[in-house]
């Protein structure tokens, strides 16, 4: 028996070690939402499919993946790359927007005018990872279809810690048990963005279908671990963790079909 416990307390030790070891993720993150000109969006991914996405690794960049609302009402195109840091990250588009392969594309793809409209064409987020999201890379599995969630809450005032301290111990686990794939966790990068530093938090979730998503966020909000996790970090805080009004905002996407993420 006192050699079970040794080796049980052997086997904790080493778990909690390479919990300890687990390499920080330093890279810079970039969320870029294009909205096409009217007619133009099958143009806009052709030119990322066929020529953008290979430039981009090219010069550094790391492509995570690329997307667009399954309601896309407004034209819109969502993607997320990767980079080593700021400074990689403008040297890495200085480049791009240099090289010729790049420069021939874009003229020949405008031929027939611009493929983003005129007024507010691109936004730009810049991001980093939580301390308790999945590793951030590509992620697809052949033969299988999902839908992806873009999740982003604006905490309220001072309890964006208490809200990710509750994703890191309980949410993130509760949303696996229903169903739901963590895909990456996200702040808003410190001094490099206009607003939203402190109050927001952006994830992706992946669900077999819009449905699906329903039924795991139904089953999720019933389950008593997660109701008692909400009433005490509520109590902590003493109110909501997240704004009242547009504190959670939804959007399902679908990945393109050039997207490394599917």
């Amino acid at each position: 028996m006192r050699r079970l416990l040794c080796l049980s307390a052997l086997l904790f030790a080493a778990t909690a070690a390479l919990a300890e070891d687990k390499p920080k993720d330093t890279m810079l993150y970039e969320l870029r939402i294009y909205t096409a000109a009217p007619g133009k969006l099958d143009a806009l991914n052709a030119r990322f499919r066929d020529h953008t996405v290979k430039l981009f690794e090219k010069h550094g960049m790391k492509n995570i993946g690329y997307w667009v609302p399954v309601k896309n009402d407004e034209n819109k195109l969502y993607y997320v790359i990767a980079h080593k840091d700021k400074a990689a990250r403008d040297a890495s588009f200085k480049a791009f927007g240099a090289d010729p392969d790049w420069q021939k594309a874009a003229k020949e793809s405008e031929k027939d005018g611009p493929l983003l409209v005129k007024v507010n064409p691109i936004q730009v987020v810049f991001l980093t990872a939580t301390d308790y999201s999945p590793a951030i890379k590509p992620s697809h599995t052949p033969g299988t279809e999902r839908v992806f969630e873009m999740r982003t809450y604006t905490a309220s005032k001072g309890n964006l810690d208490a809200l990710n301290a509750r994703f890191r111990d309980h949410t993130v686990k509760l949303f696996e048990k229903h169903g739901m794939t963590n895909l990456a966790y996200f702040t808003y990068a410190p001094k490099l963005n206009k607003s939203g530093e402190d109050v927001t938090l952006l994830y992706f979730l992946a669900h077999k279908s819009e449905d699906a998503a329903k039924a795991s966020f139904d089953a999720f909000r019933k389950d008593a671990d997660w109701v008692a996790a909400k009433e005490a970090s509520e109590k902590k805080a003493g109110g909501s963790l997240t704004e009242k009004e547009g504190g959670v905002k939804s959007l399902f996407l679908k990945p393109t079909d050039y997207s490394p993420t599917k």
